[in-house]
């Protein structure tokens, strides 16, 4: 699907057809599409290579002055995926007459801009354009970090008196998120470093205090993730420690509770033998019998409290 839009003094306004200083969008592009695109100028390895779910993070320049910028950005699959959180390929094609996004799916940093909530943007300011994407990705990351902690907190404190492995194998996808995320991350990191070294963002001020801001909320993104990444690792290990020691505890409990039931089978036992046993011709042999049977068993119990085995 291509949509087009440009920056007027009332806001963003959809366009009918491709014009100069626009925006034109790109999602899951046909092969149709893929051609049109192309016949704009636009070399059909910089819209393809996006769509590719394993493209890293990159630039590329043609001799014409096209540049493409390959970024990785965060992508939320739903509660229930194998991997909550993963990262797809966003590309950028910058020339003098538009710019270009294509991704293969609608990832909520594009969303933001579609939807209005990315005030003083202009289709027009090309590489200012460029840099606040990048800002929010970064700030997308962070938003999805702290959403992964906040659910890692809840299975957590299910954690505590779990004795099944559900929320372990939770976190465990969690901890795949962050994987995918400390990747994308220092791949964009690279990224960043290299246009920064470049002359595309060095035409005004301004560009460059953005392009400050983005390298420095990247790098917090990064710093975000590698603790999580740690505490999630360190949990992992604590938690099915407590997940055994749970078990443990339960199969202690059940011990003593068979051992105390076993006294009063050993007793009556005893007396069930078909020898001369002492209350045999007592009328009410059997209620002193069955006290002591008693007598014994909160004996047991009482060692057994005091010992913590119950």
């Amino acid at each position: 699907m291509i949509s087009i839009y440009k920056s007027t003094s009332s806001g963003l306004e959809p366009q009918t057809e491709i014009i100069s200083g626009c925006w034109i969008n790109v999602v899951d592009p046909t092969t149709d599409e893929i051609e049109s695109l192309s016949k704009l100028g636009i070399p059909q390895d910089f819209i393809t290579y996006p769509l590719d779910v394993d493209e890293r993070s990159r630039t590329e320049r043609e001799d014409d002055g096209t540049v493409l910028i390959v970024l990785r950005v965060p992508y939320f699959q739903g509660v229930r995926a194998d991997i909550p959180y993963i990262t797809i390929p966003l590309g950028i094609i910058i020339n003098d007459e538009y710019i270009v996004t294509i991704c293969r799916w609608k990832n909520d940093v594009i969303q933001k801009f579609l939807n209005g909530q990315v005030r003083s943007f202009s289709t027009l300011k090309h590489n200012q354009f460029v840099l606040r994407i990048l800002l929010h990705t970064a700030s997308k990351y962070l938003i999805d970090l702290r959403e992964i902690n906040r659910t890692v907190d809840i299975l957590e404190d299910q954690l505590q008196l779990s004795m099944n492995n559900n929320q372990l194998l939770e976190i465990l996808k969690y901890q795949k998120s962050m994987v995918y995320f400390t990747t994308a991350l220092k791949s964009n990191e690279l990224m960043v470093e290299r246009l920064q070294r470049s002359q595309l963002f060095r035409m005004y001020a301004e560009d460059e205090d953005l392009l400050e801001d983005v390298i420095t909320e990247n790098q917090q993104a990064i710093e975000m993730t590698n603790i999580f990444n740690n505490i999630l690792s360190s949990m992992m290990d604590a938690f099915a420690s407590i997940i055994s020691n749970n078990m443990n505890m339960v199969m202690k409990f059940l011990a003593s509770v068979t051992i105390v039931l076993s006294l009063p089978t050993i007793v009556t036992s005893f007396f069930g033998m078909n020898v001369p046993l002492p209350f045999e011709n007592a009328g009410m042999g059997y209620l002193v019998i069955l006290a002591a049977t008693v007598l014994i068993s909160l004996i047991v119990v009482a060692i057994f409290y005091r010992r913590d085995w119950f």
